[in-house]
């Protein structure tokens, strides 16, 4: 599959956690996770189809799955991002800011107010596409506070983007 480098929207919808292109695109993403840190996937807090409240998957034109995006609520009313990951066929072509806008969208309507998430120290990619969506660097969280390999990120939505876009999902 060739992907043109250009902003392509795809489409994204809300999909089974366990369907199998959800599967296979969480599991591309656990092994090349594994080849860049040299270790098994060492994750012990694994999100769930009981615990993420929405997952989406990005399709191409063509109906094949690009990239995946969950979102898990946390227990002090806010909300982290789980499993994002785009096929590298398809990265730096907007689907990793598709998937993220439409988690935003979706923490938006449940008036969430913070968004957090975790990658790595060996996903400077990641790191820097994370920084220029308007996350910041924060202390860990949960399990992964004072985890030596953990970057955490975080996001505060602001009560306009609350607002604007529970308007605009009719809310």
């Amino acid at each position: 599959m060739t992907y043109e480098r250009s902003a392509v929207t795809p489409t994204i919808s809300e999909e089974p956690w366990d369907s199998a292109d959800g599967e296979r695109l969480r599991g591309a993403m656990e092994a090349e996770l594994a080849a860049r840190y040299g270790i098994p996937d060492q994750e012990t807090d694994k999100p769930t189809a009981q615990d993420v409240d929405v997952f989406l998957i990005a399709r191409d034109a063509a109906g094949g799955a690009a990239g995946c995006g969950a979102l898990r609520l946390l227990s002090d009313g806010t909300a982290e991002i789980k499993r994002m990951y785009v096929t590298p066929e398809a990265r730096g072509t907007g689907v990793a800011t598709g998937i993220l806008r439409m988690l935003e969208e979706h923490a938006c309507r449940r008036r969430l107010d913070v968004l957090h998430l975790t990658t790595g120290v060996e996903q400077p990619d990641a790191i820097r596409f994370y920084e220029r969506e308007g996350y910041e660097r924060t202390e860990g969280y949960g399990p992964y506070a004072g985890h030596p390999l953990a970057v955490c990120l975080a996001r505060r939505l602001t009560r306009d983007e609350n607002d604007n876009r529970s308007r605009a999902a009719g809310s």
